[in-house]
Formats: structure tokens, sequence, C-alpha cells
């Protein structure tokens, strides 16, 4: 019997085996980019001349059984379509080419991703090669110039600035409009924990290097995964992970130097002597001056030497940047490992930046249904700062002081003003140098985000994934002010030391399911479900002390007196729950939902959680048979979105009724501090889509366009309450603001072959409009004011921020006098010499209209050079400056050359009012101190040579490039300012966007480099 059923058994066997001989055949294989070998998702594999076919799964792999000597036909929209003739194989891995690969990428959604194609939001990519060897501590400023809809604004030049980046516009008056970061899927902290005002950049503690791409989630179907975090935008960045095969060794090298982009024209010592002469005249203040003069020149002959002050805030500024990092594995186990040193100075004096940083990440598969992993960054970073701009100390500053002055007393030998009482009001401004030489202010960060993971694979369609994220990051501030400070001029003695150190403890988890499958040859469902937690806790300790021996001893433990301390702790949490669903039919008709529930620590017990949902859907018109006959077009997409994000970036106790300690003479006590509001809820945005994407030309041609709607309700604000309250405001939903635009993105391969010249081009409109604000009891809305001057406005009708403030009308042909227009009423244009009689109107946004970006590309033989020009237009900036260095002889500042010329009867069509010491002609604030921010900049220009492989094969090494890169090299601007790009919106708040008081150009920076791969 068991000789029978094994004959049985063997002649099935034989039959089967013959069958498919006969027959069939199994074919197996992987379909990949043949660019960089990344899988392709989606291609379709099909058995050409019948009816059998596949499209590859998430890894790009593919199982088909076939008829012998069938050709399977390779084909995806985008790519090059390639038939292969099957014969006696039966695993076949294909690479395809493309001329464009922009459909076919891989694209993060957050909580998955999915090909380009299939996408039905708005989701900006920017790729590694974007962020490689540019010479910023922050990987922000590879995002300018290169994502439609996102406005970066570094402020000025200090190293490790705070940057302000917004997506499709400001969306908020008072909680913050910077964008939700996210790293490998960790929320990480964005909060300034600086106690200066100028604050620090959270984002510089991330290694540009290690950043495979950054996917900026822009309307609110892209973003609405991400619920209450996402009204801004939400930036992911993914980290570089290793592949199986070779280990490759990768090592950099650069060396560079910055410089200020514009030196101003001020006026020279016989220039400032003249100036000021004729305005004493003008006004008979002669004695007034010649005292000024004598203590000015500290002994010295007044204009025999000019001193150029401007020249001196600005140092040297060399950096250098060494980058390691070792990736690879096998099929099992994949690593990354990185690690970095910056040391960069910068272009104002005593400010630099020191930043160690490594990384790594694991990826292991311990059987065919677990995957196990890890991300792990360290990094730490000094900065030696300089105070903000609105600080004396600010070595920006220094241009107030009078050329005739010495920036070194002959007297002392000392820096000029040094040390208190050696010379009377002498120089008649402070000098910043002094706290450039006897004050220190650093600020050391240690920074560890890192998360782990573990991914269940239940099916080949369903599997589940588990993170837990943290975010730690360890800040002290160590700052010492001597003898000879201003600090310690105005009442501390024997030096003053601060020691601050703050503590921010983040984590979070993330839970979720993913379903992706495809039901037939029509349909294909993809889906995520999942909760997520975090919680973040920040503490904060602080101590000052004064008598320090000397200016050797600068730590707190040599302070003799010790004057200050206190501690603080907050903290807050959010809880949600999330589910993302997208469907296609026939490969050509997509719908996407998702819906957010968000839970909040500060939002009152009534509206403590918010849903937000959102709802796309897409067309690819290209796919129909009315189109598919065209030659030129070969790809269009129709896709619309809406829903609801939202903002909680806000304090974190708003909605609560809160207690102070309020002790009295000796006895412990405390006092109600804030009145509650349990109905406080999130600001909301809902964000309406449209959008158009297109290939020609078999795609050598493509982009995108599109029209969105922003409307941000419940905007959180602080409110006057009526004074029976016992509390001055309270923090209440009120208000109604609006953002719309297009957005234009063009990308073409102009020339292909061996020499191949490639063009990206995104151009962004938006226009901001703030609709609704609180109203007083009469029903007027009650105007929200901000910046230096309190020139910004946020008024329903108006742009947020807008300026408000009288009209300049010009020089007086008749006497010299400052001229202003009236308004009194609309159209009124008659002028006064009197600000007093003129009225505050609005006269210009500090927001930009239209800004972009493009960029060519050419490369041939080993040679390859990129060029960037970026820009923005229709802004303006306040020059906060400009009443004292353009004061028509009011103050004894150092003016700007242009006031030279100034009025006199001989001159009755001058361009500056008459001079007059002590005469405030012209210095009132207005829009004479106004001007046009547009610009274009060359923002980068990189050329480079990459060795050809027979040299280096001799060389052993696997690639050897060294290329030469500019940065900010030219700026076409009629700002008469350091720099068109400033902003102080991202240190006081949305509303004083555009305000420029001394603030710090930008560097132009000079690099060659070195790039070898083993």
């Amino acid at each position: 019997m068991r000789r029978l059923l094994h004959l049985c058994f063997l002649v099935g066997a034989l039959l089967s085996g013959y069958s498919t001989i006969a027959q069939d055949r199994v074919v197996t294989g992987k379909v990949t980019s043949s660019e960089d070998g990344t899988p392709l998702v989606g291609v379709s594999v099909q058995a050409k001349g019948t009816s059998r076919g596949v499209n590859t799964d998430a890894t790009g792999t593919y199982r088909l059984s076939v008829p012998d000597n069938s050709t399977l036909v390779f084909s995806f929209i985008g790519m090059i379509t390639q038939e292969i003739a099957v014969g006696n194989q039966t695993q076949i891995d294909v690479q395809l080419g493309s001329n464009s690969r922009e459909l076919t990428e891989v694209v993060v959604t957050g909580f998955g991703s999915q090909i380009k194609r299939d996408v039905t939001g708005n989701i900006a990519k920017v790729d590694s090669k974007k962020l490689e060897n540019i010479p910023n501590p922050s990987f922000e400023a590879a995002l300018q110039g290169n994502a439609a809809g996102v406005q970066i604004t570094q402020g000025n030049g200090k190293l490790g600035q705070g940057i302000s980046v917004r997506v499709r516009g400001t969306s908020s008056i008072s909680a913050s409009s910077q964008p939700l970061y996210v790293v490998d899927g960790v929320p990480i902290n964005t909060q300034n924990l600086s106690n200066n005002t100028a604050p620090t950049n959270p984002i510089a503690d991330l290694n540009p290097q290690d950043i495979e791409s950054l996917e900026i989630l822009k309307d609110a179907s892209a973003g609405a995964i991400y619920g209450a975090r996402a009204a801004n935008g939400v930036v992911l960045i993914t980290t570089k992970r290793g592949k199986a095969g070779k280990t490759n060794v990768n090592v950099g090298f650069q060396y560079g130097s910055s410089k200020p982009t514009r030196l101003r024209d001020y006026m020279t010592a016989e220039q400032w002597l003249s100036y000021f002469r004729v305005a004493a005249a003008n006004t008979n203040s002669t004695n007034s001056l010649n005292t000024i003069i004598n203590r000015s020149a500290a002994g010295t002959t007044p204009g025999e030497a000019t001193y150029d002050w401007q020249r001196a805030a600005f140092q040297d500024a060399p950096f250098s940047q060494t980058d390691l990092n070792i990736s690879g594995g096998n099929e099992k186990t994949k690593f990354y490992i990185s690690g970095q040193y910056l040391d960069q100075k910068g272009i104002l004096i005593k400010n630099s930046l020191e930043r160690f940083s490594g990384r790594l990440n694991l990826d292991h598969k311990a059987n065919n249904w677990l995957s196990i992993g890890m991300n792990m960054s360290l990094a730490r970073t000094l900065q030696n700062r300089v105070s903000n701009d609105n600080a004396f100390s600010t070595p920006m500053q220094a241009v107030a002081i009078p050329p005739i002055t010495p920036l070194i007393d002959p007297r002392t030998g000392l820096i000029s003003g040094t040390p208190p009482g050696t010379s009377a009001n002498f120089p008649i401004y402070y000098n910043p140098f002094i706290s450039a030489e006897y004050s220190d202010y650093k600020t050391l960060v240690f920074r560890n985000i890192s998360n782990v993971y573990g991914q269940v694979d239940f099916t080949k369609w369903l599997s589940f994934r588990s993170e837990l994220g943290v975010d730690l990051l360890n800040q002290n501030e160590n700052t010492y002010y001597g003898t000879q400070t201003v600090r310690n001029v105005s009442g501390a003695a024997n030096g003053l030391g601060e020691s601050r150190y703050s503590q921010v403890m983040n984590y979070n988890t993330n839970n979720y399911f993913s379903f992706n499958k495809a039901i037939g040859d029509l349909h294909s469902i993809t889906a995520t479900l999942g909760m997520s937690y975090q919680e973040t806790r920040i503490d904060g300790n602080f101590v000052e002390g004064q008598q320090f021996p000397s200016n050797a001893y600068r730590q707190i433990a040599s302070a003799a007196d010790i004057t200050g301390g206190s501690s603080t702790r907050t903290r807050f949490s959010f809880l949600s729950y999330f589910l993302r669903a997208n469907y296609k039919f026939a490969d050509k008709y997509l719908v996407g939902l998702s819906g957010r529930v968000d839970g909040s620590s500060r939002f009152g017990n009534d509206s403590k959680y918010g849903f937000f949902p959102a709802i796309s859907g897409g067309w690819i018109l290209s796919e129909e048979k009315f189109l598919q006959e065209s030659k030129a077009l070969s790809f269009l997409k129709l896709r619309a979105s809406y829903g609801l994000t939202g903002n909680a970036e806000i304090g974190n106790f708003p909605a609560l009724g809160l207690w102070s300690s309020s002790g009295y003479a000796g006895v412990a006590g405390q006092s109600p501090s804030q009145l509650r509001n349990q109905d406080l809820k999130w600001e909301t945005t809902t964000q309406t889509d449209i959008g158009l994407d297109y290939g020609i030309l078999n795609n050598r041609i493509n982009g995108e366009i599109d029209y969105y709607i922003k409307n941000t309700n419940d905007l959180l604000l602080s409110v006057n309450v009526p004074g029976t309250a016992g509390f001055p405001d309270q923090v209440r939903n009120v208000g109604k603001m609006q953002n719309k635009g297009f957005e234009f993105t063009l990308n073409s391969q102009n020339l292909v072959g061996a020499f191949k010249w490639t063009t990206s081009l995104n151009i962004s409109n938006n226009k901001n409009r703030v609709v609704e604000i609180d109203k007083s009891p009469s029903g007027e809305p009650v105007p929200i004011t901000g910046g230096f001057d309190q020139v910004n406005r946020a008024y329903p009708g108006q742009p947020l921020g807008a300026f408000y403030m009288i009209e300049y009308a010009g020089v007086d042909k008749a006497n010299g006098d400052a001229l202003y227009y009236r308004n009194d009423t609309e159209g009124d244009r008659t002028t006064t010499n009197d600000p007093n009689e003129a009225q505050r109107v609005f006269v210009g946004s500090p927001l930009p209209t239209w800004f972009g970006g493009i960029t060519n590309t050419f490369s041939y033989a080993g040679f390859d050079l990129s060029i960037l020009f970026n820009g923005q237009f229709g802004n303006k900036v306040y020059m906060a400056g400009g009443k004292f260095e353009r004061a028509s002889g009011d103050y004894f500042d150092n003016h700007l050359a242009s006031e030279l010329d100034y009025w006199t009867p001989e001159n009755p069509n001058a361009s500056t009012p008459q001079p007059r010491l002590f005469g405030a002609n012209g210095t009132a604030v207005s829009s004479r101190y106004l001007s046009d921010a547009s610009y274009v900049r060359l923002r980068n220009v990189s050329v480079g040579y990459t060795i050809p492989k027979t040299v280096l094969n001799r060389l052993k090494v696997d690639r050897l490039r060294v290329y030469f890169l500019a940065q900010n090299l030219l700026t076409f601007t009629k700002y008469t300012g350091w720099d068109p790009e400033v902003s102080t919106d991202a240190v006081s708040g949305n509303i004083a966007a555009g305000q420029d008081f001394y603030s710090a150009p930008q560097a132009k920076t000079l690099t060659v480099g070195l790039q070898i791969g083993f």
C-alpha cells in the first residue's frame, strides 16, 4: 500500500511538472529605478498578448504565472516601457529608466507613504541632493526657493538665529505660525528656551547631511493626519538608512569663509563734521555740538582720521566641516552610521557656532513577519551669541558712534568708553565692543532625538507598527557681564553673572495598522488606523550672582553675592486617534479620506477634544481614452481637497484659573493670577485646494498648478475684559483670518544625452487678510499693534502686521521742512510740517505677495553646475533705525552718506530735509523709513567635477568629487538697508514682521569641498 501511494505521488508530480513545462512558468523578480536602485511600486507587469498581469508591491517585487515563450511588458506612467522575453528564466529583475522621476518617486505622507502619481493632496518634496554641501548649520536654508508655497526668511546674519518658515502664509495672530517638524516619526520641540529675545534655532541641532528627504504637507488633505498640529503645515524629515549590499564609506570635507553681503555708505569724519556744523548753525546749537566733538574726539584732532565703526563690527568668518558616514548591510540587517564636526564663525564679532553630531540608524528583519529598528542622533552645539538687535550691546549698533571717535582711546589704550568714568560721556553712546571684550554669552545644547520601532506583518497586505520616540534637550546659558559693560554701569557692581538651565523631555508613541491590498485588476485600497500620544515637560532653573573678584572669574561659584534665583516647570500632552483611507479604481480614479481626533491639555474641559477631517479626490485624465492618443501629453491629473486642521501652539495653561505665590514681608501667600476660560478651544483652519499635475513630451516637462483658500477661525487672542473681573485680560477664541493664493511648479529636461540641462521653477502668490478681530463695546474693531514704534497692526480688511503710520510727503522746496500728508479725509493730499496734524493710514504690508525660485542644473563629462535664484516681491520693511541714521542732524549718530543731499536755498530739490540739530525735522515715525524690500538673490552656485571611474580604479576609491560653492553671491534690490531678507516675527510674534533695527546682513559664503566614497 505504501509503495502504491509513493507511485501515485510520483505520477502526480510528473504530471504536474509536465503541465507546468507544457503550459505555464512562474516568474518572480524585482523592479527598481535605473537612477538610484530604489524599488518601484505599482509597476504593471503584463504577459504580452494575454490578460495575465500583476502590479509590483511595496517592495517593488512581483510574482506571475505566464505561458512558455512569453514576453513580459513592464510599464508605468512616466517610465520607459520595457519588453523582455521569458525564455528559460524564472527570475527577471528589471531597472526602468525615466524621463521624469517625479511621478514614480515615493513620497512620505505621515504614518505611511505613496507614490507621487497616486497622491491627492499637495506635498512638496526636497530630496537629499538639495541639502548636500550647504554651508549652513540649519537645513531650512536649503528650502529657500526650492518648494512652492514655502517662504523662508532667515531674519538676519547671526549664526544659530531663529528662522521664520511660513507654509502658505501666516495663519495666526498670537499662536505660532511655524510648521510642525517631525523627524522619523518624532514631533520635535521648537519652543524658544532662550532668555535672550533673539531665539535660538531648535532645528540647528540636526545634521543636514543625514537627511534623505523633506516632505512639506501643505494642504488639509495631506496634513489632516496630524490634525490639531497641521494648520501651519507639516515638515516630515526622513533620515538616511542603509541598503543591502556593499558597505559604503563616504567622507566629506568643506572649507570656506564668509563676509557680509553688503556694507552701507556712512559719512566720513570730514563729512560728519561739516554736516553737523550746518545742523547746529541752523538751530543755534554750536556750543552743544562743540562739547560733543571734544568728547568724541578723545584728545585726537577731529576729522584727522575716519574711524570705520561699521567694518569693525564684522570679523573674518572662516568655517570648516568634516562629514563621515558608513552604510550597508544585508537582506536581514541594514545600518547607517554618521558623524559630523562643524566649526563656523559668524560675520559679527564674538559670534560663532560649533557642533558635534552623530547618528545610528538600524533596521533588522528578525523573520518573515517581524521587523525591528532604531534611529538615534546625538548632538552637542555650542554657540557664542550676540545680543538681540534692539540691545545697545549688539555689534551692529556701533555704526551710531561718530566717525571722529577712535576705536581705542589714545589716553588709556583701552576700548573707547572703558572703564566707566575714564571720560565723561565718552563715547556719546555705549560702545558695543565693550560687551564683546568684557562679556560672554554662551549657549550649550545637548540634543538626543531617537526612536525605536517594531513592525509585525500579519499578511502581505496588513501590518502593525509601534514606535516610541524621544526628543531630549538640555540647554545651558551662561552669561557674564564685566564691570566695564552696560549692565554693570547701570547698577551691578564688580561683575554680573547669570546661569540658566533648561531641560525638555519630549516623548511620544505612535501605534497604527496599515492595510494595502489590490482587489482584482480594478480596485486598490490602502488605509492607516492608529493612535498617538505625546507628552512634553520643560524644567528651568536660574541663578544670578554679583561681586566677582575680576573678569578672570566668570562662573557663579565665584560671585560673592547671590542676588537672584528661581525654578520653573511646565508640561503639556496630546492624545490622538487617526484614520486615513485611499481608494484607487481602474488606476485612474482616486479618493482619499482622513480624520483625526486630538485631545490637548492646553484647552478647557468643555473643548478639550477636536475633530479634524479631510477629503480629497484625483482623476488621472491621461488614462482616459480621449487623451491616450495625445502624443504631446504624457500625464494629466486633476485633484481637489477640502479639510480642517488646527493650531494649539500657545501657552500651556491659558484655559485654567491660575494662582501664583505672592509672599509679603517674609510671609508666604498666594493670589489669583489668571481668569479661567473653560470654553477655550483650538484655532481651526479650513482649507480648499484645487490642483493640476501635468506631464508633457514623455514627462520631460512636468509640474503642478494649485489654487488654495485657507480660512482660520477662532483665533487665539488675549483680549481685554471688564475691570470688574479683577483681571486685565483673558485668552479667548476671537477673530478670523484668510490666506489664498496660487502655486506654480515647472520641471523640465531641456537637454538630454551627454550634455544635460534641467530647470526647476516654482512661483507662489499668497494674499493674507485679517477678516475679524475683537470688538469694543461700541462694536468697533480693537486693533492689535506690535513691532518697533508700534507701527504694525492687525485690523480687519488688512494683511496681518500691515504698516500703520503717517505718510511722508517729501521736502518743502521753500524752506527745507519735512512734510507729511494730512489724510484728514479719504483722498486728502494736503501737506503739513507738523506730524501731529497728519493722520495715520495703512501704507504697506510686510508680507510678500509673490515669492519663488528657479534652479538650472548642467552636467557634462563629469562636470556639474547648479545655479539657484530666489526672490520675493510686494513686501515692505520698516527701518526702525532710520530715525537715528537719517535724522536730519537731530541726533549725533553717524548718518548715511545719502543725507548729504540736504535742502539749502541753493539746493531746493534735495532728497532730504534741512539738517537741524535738536530740530526733529523729519524724524517722526512715518513712511519715510519704510522701504520696498523686494529682492532677487543668487542664492547658490555650485560647480563640481567627479573624477572618471578609470582614474578611480587606480586610486581604489568608488567616488571622488571636488566642488566649489558660492552662497548669497549677488542680491538685486532697491532696499536701502543692509539686507532685504529681514524679519522679527520669529522674535516678536506674527504681527511684528518686516522690522529692521540694525539687523546683520546675510553672509556671503565661498566654499571648497571634497567628497570621497569607498
